[in-house]
C-alpha cells in the first residue's frame, strides 16, 4: 500500500484525499491518503515523522510550501526556481526530494481546460508567497509580455521579481498602482479567499473580457470570483482544474501511474455518476 498525505494549515477542507483516492481507484492501486494539519513550528518534525513511519509521498499546501523546499535534500529545477515545493517524495536512499507541480498544473488548466492561448496575454498575478512563486516562472515562459506581480508588501514583490530575473522581466506594482490598468488574465494566488476577503484591489482595475482565476477552490464562487463577475470578466474560474492537474503530476511522480484527469473532474462535479 502507498502511504500519502497533504500537509497544511488549515487542511481539513482539502480535496486532495478524495482526488488521490479516485486516482488510485482508476489505476487499481492501494492508497492511504491523509490530511495532516500542524503548526509552522512543528512542520519539519511532523513531515520527517511521516516519512520515517513509511510515508511514500506528500503534498504541501499553505502556508508550508517554502518550508517544504528548505526541508528537502534534493530539489527539481522547477522547485529551485520557485524556491517553494508542493510535492515531497522519499528517494531510494530515504532522503527527501522536492518538486513543484503548481505551475504545470495551472498552465495545463488554462490552456487545455479553458482553451486559452497565453502567448500574447497580459497577466496580473496577485500575491508573492509560495503559491505565486510556484506558478510565476511557467507564466513568464508562456507569454511574450512581462508578468505583473502585485503584493500587499511591495518589497516582497520586488524580491520575488529579482529572483525570477533569470527567466525574464517581472513588473511589480502596489495594489493602488493598478488603478485603471487592464489585463487579459488575472490570477489570485493569495490566501484571501480562505477568509472570504478580497485583496485590496482598486475599484477602477478593469477585468472586462478577461479570464479571472482564483487558485483557491470552493463549492460556491469565492468572493474574488464574485468580484470578477461584477467587473465584467468573460471567464471566471476557481482552482479545481489546477488542483487536479498538479495532483496528477504528484501521483505520477510517486507511483509512475498517470491518471486521467478529466474523468476525475467529472466525478467531483457530478458525484452520482460512475468514474
Amino acid at each position: 500500500m502507498y502511504k500519502f498525505a497533504v500537509f497544511g494549515n488549515p487542511v481539513q477542507h482539502s480535496l486532495s484525499p478524495t482526488i488521490h483516492n479516485l486516482f488510485a481507484r482508476q489505476c487499481d492501486l492501494s492508497v492511504q491518503y491523509d490530511a495532516i494539519e500542524c503548526t509552522l513550528s512543528a512542520f519539519a518534525i511532523t513531515v520527517r515523522d511521516f516519512f520515517l513511519c513509511g510515508g511514500h509521498g506528500a503534498n504541501v499546501t499553505l502556508p508550508f510550501k517554502e518550508h517544504a523546499f528548505a526541508l528537502a535534500n534534493t530539489v527539481s529545477s522547477a522547485a529551485r526556481l520557485a524556491g517553494a515545493a508542493n510535492t515531497l517524495c522519499r528517494s531510494d536512499d530515504r532522503t527527501l526530494f522536492a518538486e513543484n507541480t503548481d505551475g504545470l498544473g495551472l498552465i495545463r488548466d488554462l490552456t487545455t481546460t479553458q482553451g486559452l492561448n497565453l502567448t500574447h496575454c497580459r497577466i496580473l498575478l496577485l500575491g508573492a508567497g509560495g503559491a505565486a512563486r510556484g506558478v510565476l516562472g511557467p507564466l513568464m515562459q508562456a507569454t511574450t509580455h512581462p508578468v505583473t506581480l502585485v503584493n500587499r508588501t511591495l518589497a516582497k514583490a520586488k524580491d520575488v521579481a529579482a529572483h525570477f530575473s533569470r527567466v525574464g522581466k517581472v513588473i511589480t506594482r502596489s495594489y493602488a498602482e493598478l488603478a485603471d490598468d487592464h489585463y487579459d488574465v488575472i490570477i489570485n494566488a493569495t490566501s484571501a479567499s480562505l477568509s472570504s476577503t478580497l485583496p485590496a484591489l482598486p475599484d477602477t482595475l478593469s477585468c472586462r473580457n478577461a479570464l479571472v482565476y482564483d487558485m483557491m477552490y470552493s463549492k460556491k464562487p469565492t468572493i474574488f470570483m464574485q468580484w470578477a463577475k461584477n467587473q465584467g470578466a468573460s471567464v471566471v474560474c476557481d482552482g479545481l482544474g489546477m488542483l487536479l492537474e498538479q495532483a496528477a503530476e504528484s501521483f505520477y511522480l510517486w507511483t509512475q501511474h498517470r491518471p486521467e484527469v478529466l474523468a476525475v473532474r467529472r466525478q467531483l462535479l457530478h458525484p452520482s455518476r460512475p468514474l
